[in-house]
C-alpha cells in the first residue's frame, strides 16, 4: 500500500522532475516508510512506500528490472502473489526480493498485457515496458485503489490522489458541469472517469490504458461479469447458493491475510464486519484486533453501536479496542478530513472514518473492512422494490428512490454558468441500466452500485480516509470471485430475509442471532448528520466567503434558504443538502481551487 504518480512526456521534452517530487511529497500520509524516484527520459515515476510486505530495501520502488526493462510503480496489494511468483518461478524467472511489487513486473514480462487477468487483489499500477516505450496503466476489478490523471498536450500526468495532482501545478481547475449534476445528484458520488474539476480524470476500474510514446492511447476494460444466471447453476437452490457463497467469502477473508505485518478489523457490530471477525476466528485467527468508534448521542439517536460490537468481540475472544470521541473531538477534524479527501465526499461519516482510521494506524497498518456487502448482495431498501420491477422500469424505480433531485430542481440549485439543459445524470443512469448482461431490474441495478456507484463513494471514502493516517483496508466483499458469484446468483436469494438474505444464511452458522436479526445500521454521527451548532458555522462560512460568491456554482438565495431553514432541506435517502453544498465548497477552498 503506497502512493504512486508520475509524468510523461510526449513532445520530446524531459518529464518535471520537481513536479512528481511536489505530487509524492503530497502523498507522504499513504506511505511513510519511504520514497523514491525514477527516470527514464520521458518517463519519471515516483513513489512513498507503506511497508506491508518484504519490509527490507529490496521491496522498495520505484523498482527497476534491468534484465527485464521494465520499471514499475504500484499501488495495493496482490494478495495471490505467492502463487504467482511460484508459478513465474517454475517458467524459469529469477527474483531479487519477496514483494508482490516484484511479482507485478515479472508477470508482465510474462504474460504481456493479460498481467492483469492473473491478479487477484487492489492495484493501481504504473509500468514502464523500455524496449516498447509504452507507459501501462491499470486499476483492480473494484476500483478500490484510485488513480487520477492530469492530461494536457504533450504532457500526461498520474497520481494516487486528485491534491497530489494540483501540487503539481498547471491543472485546469475549473468546475466540470456534469461532474456538478452527478455530484448534486447522487448523495456526491462523481462516477470515473470524471471529477468536478475538468482537467483531472479517473482511470475507471478494471481498466488497462497503454500509452505509446507518443501520445497515442488505447483501453481495455479487461473483466466485466454477467449479472445472468449461468446453466451451470441451474440445479442450485437456496443452500447450495449459501454454501457456494460461505466457500468464497472465506477464501476471500483469508487471501486478505498475506502481509508481513499484524492484520486487524474495522469492527462496527454490523452483519458484514461481523461476518468478517466470525470467519477469521474460524480460520483459527487468535488474538485478533478489532476496533470499534461511538460517537455523542443526540436525543433518542444513539452515537454508537458499542452493544453489538462488544457482543462479537466477547464471542470470539479478540483483542477488542473501543474508542469513543466527542463532539469537541468530531468537529476540528472537520477540516483535517476534507484536506485528507481525495475528492469531495459529502458522506456524513466520512469524518468518522477518518477519526478511526486514526486510532486503528496507532495499533495496526492493515485491517480488513465490511464495506461492499450492501451492493454486492442486495442490502439496501431501494433494492427490495425491484424484484417487482420489469427489466425496462428500473431507470424510473432507481431515479425515485435514490437521487437527491431531479434535474429540474437542480438547476435551481446551481448557478447560471453550470445549468446544464440535458439530464446529465439521468442519461448516464439510463446507459447504464440498459446495457446487455443483466437479467432482471435487480440486477442491472446492483451491477450499477458494484461497478459504478460504489468505487466513488465507500471505497473511495475508506481508502482516503485510511491512507490519510498509513493505514491499509482490506475489503473481501469486493473479492472479484465472490463479486462474479453473487452476480450469478438469483435475485430472490439476495432478497430474502430483507436483504442480503444468503450471506445473513452464511453468518447463521458462525455468528449470534441477534447480531443478524438486529435492525440494519449506519455509521451513527448525529453532530454530521444534524447540521447544527459548529459544523453549522463552518459549512455557512464555506458556502458564504468570496471565493464561493466569485465562483457561483450555486444560488445565492437558494443558499440563503437552506442557512435559514436547513431543516426543511433534507432529500432523499438521508442526504442533507446543506451539508452536501458546504463541503463541496470547503473542499474546493481547502485545496486552493480559485
Amino acid at each position: 500500500m503506497c502512493g504512486i504518480a508520475g509524468e510523461a512526456r510526449f513532445d520530446g521534452s524531459r518529464p518535471d522532475a520537481e513536479a512528481v517530487t511536489r505530487m509524492t511529497e503530497a502523498l507522504r500520509s499513504r506511505g511513510p516508510d519511504g520514497e523514491g524516484l525514477w527516470n527514464d527520459g520521458w518517463v519519471t515515476l515516483g513513489h512513498r512506500r507503506l511497508t506491508i510486505i518484504d519490509l527490507s530495501d529490496a521491496g522498495a520502488q520505484p523498482m527497476v528490472r534491468e534484465d527485464l526493462g521494465l520499471a514499475l510503480v504500484f499501488n495495493g496489494c496482490v494478495y495471490n502473489y505467492p502463487e504467482l511468483r511460484e508459478e513465474l518461478h517454475n517458467a524459469g524467472y529469477a527474483f531479487h526480493s519477496t514483494s508482490d511489487t516484484e511479482v507485478i513486473l515479472v508477470a508482465y514480462a510474462h504474460w504481456g498485457e493479460r498481467f492483469v487477468d492473473h491478479l487477484v487483489g487492489m492495484f493501481a499500477i504504473g509500468l514502464v515496458d523500455r524496449a516498447r516505450r509504452r507507459l501501462v496503466l491499470a486499476r483492480d476489478r473494484l476500483g478500490i485503489k484510485p488513480l487520477y490523471l492530469a492530461e494536457t498536450a504533450g504532457r500526461l500526468r498520474f497520481a494516487s490522489s486528485l491534491p497530489a495532482l494540483l501540487r503539481a501545478g498547471d491543472v485546469d481547475t475549473d468546475i466540470d458541469p456534469v461532474a456538478l449534476h452527478h455530484y448534486l445528484s447522487w448523495h456526491s458520488i462523481v462516477p470515473a472517469p470524471r471529477t468536478v474539476l475538468r482537467g483531472v480524470r479517473k482511470l475507471p476500474p478494471a481498466t488497462l490504458r497503454i500509452v505509446e510514446a507518443d501520445g497515442r492511447s488505447r483501453d481495455e476494460v479487461y473483466w466485466r461479469p454477467d449479472y445472468v444466471r449461468e446453466p451451470a447453476d441451474a440445479g442450485m437452490g437456496a443452500r447450495d447458493w449459501q454454501a457456494a457463497v460461505g466457500d468464497a467469502l472465506r477464501t476471500a477473508v483469508r487471501r486478505r491475510l498475506v502481509a508481513d505485518v499484524p492484520v486487524g478489523v474495522l469492527l462496527s457490530g454490523g452483519l458484514d464486519s461481523s461476518l468478517i471477525v466470525a470467519l477469521l476466528a474460524e480460520a483459527g485467527q487468535q488474538h485478533l484486533r478489532t476496533f470499534s468508534i461511538g460517537f455523542d448521542s443526540r436525543g433518542e439517536e444513539s452515537g454508537d453501536e458499542f452493544h453489538y460490537s462488544d457482543l462479537v468481540a466477547r464471542t470470539f475472544d479478540t483483542d477488542h479496542v473501543r474508542i469513543r470521541l466527542t463532539d469537541e473531538d468530531l468537529v476540528p477534524a472537520v477540516r483535517r478530513t476534507v484536506l485528507a479527501m481525495t475528492e469531495p465526499m459529502g458522506s456524513h461519516d466520512v469524518v468518522a472514518f477518518h477519526l478511526l482510521s486514526e486510532q486503528v494506524a496507532r495499533h495496526v497498518k492493515v485491517a480488513q473492512s465490511g464495506q461492499g456487502a450492501d451492493e454486492v448482495f442486495a442490502g439496501y431498501g431501494y433494492h427490495r422494490p425491484m424484484a417487482d420491477v420489469p427489466r425496462e422500469g428500473a431507470a424510473e424505480e432507481f431515479a425515485g428512490a435514490f437521487f437527491d433531485r431531479d434535474h429540474a430542481e437542480l438547476n435551481r440549485v446551481v448557478g447560471p454558468a453550470y445549468a446544464l439543459d440535458h439530464d446529465a445524470s439521468r442519461d448516464l443512469l439510463d446507459e447504464h441500466l440498459a446495457a446487455p448482461g443483466a437479467q432482471t431490474a435487480l440486477d442491472a441495478v446492483l451491477r450499477l452500485d458494484t461497478h459504478l456507484m460504489l468505487p466513488d463513494d465507500p471505497v473511495k471514502r475508506v481508502d482516503s480516509m485510511s491512507m490519510a493516517w498509513g493505514l491499509e483496508v482490506r475489503t473481501p466483499f469486493l473479492d472479484q470471485d465472490l463479486v462474479t458469484l453473487a452476480a450469478h446468483c438469483p435475485p430472490e436469494h439476495k432478497l430474502a430475509e430483507g436483504g442480503k438474505g444468503v450471506l445473513k444464511a452464511v453468518a447463521r452458522e458462525v455468528l449470534p442471532a441477534e447480531v443478524i436479526d438486529r435492525p440494519k445500521g449506519y455509521f451513527p454521527v448525529p453532530a454530521l448528520r444534524n447540521v447544527d451548532g459548529p459544523v453549522r458555522e463552518l459549512v455557512a462560512e464555506a458556502l458564504q466567503a468570496p471565493a464561493a460568491r466569485e465562483r457561483g456554482l450555486f444560488r445565492t438565495e437558494y443558499v440563503a434558504t437552506l442557512l435559514a431553514e436547513p431543516d426543511r432541506a433534507e432529500a432523499a435517502a438521508g442526504s442533507n443538502k446543506l451539508w452536501q453544498l458546504g463541503l463541496l465548497e470547503l473542499w474546493l477552498q481547502s485545496h486552493g481551487v480559485t
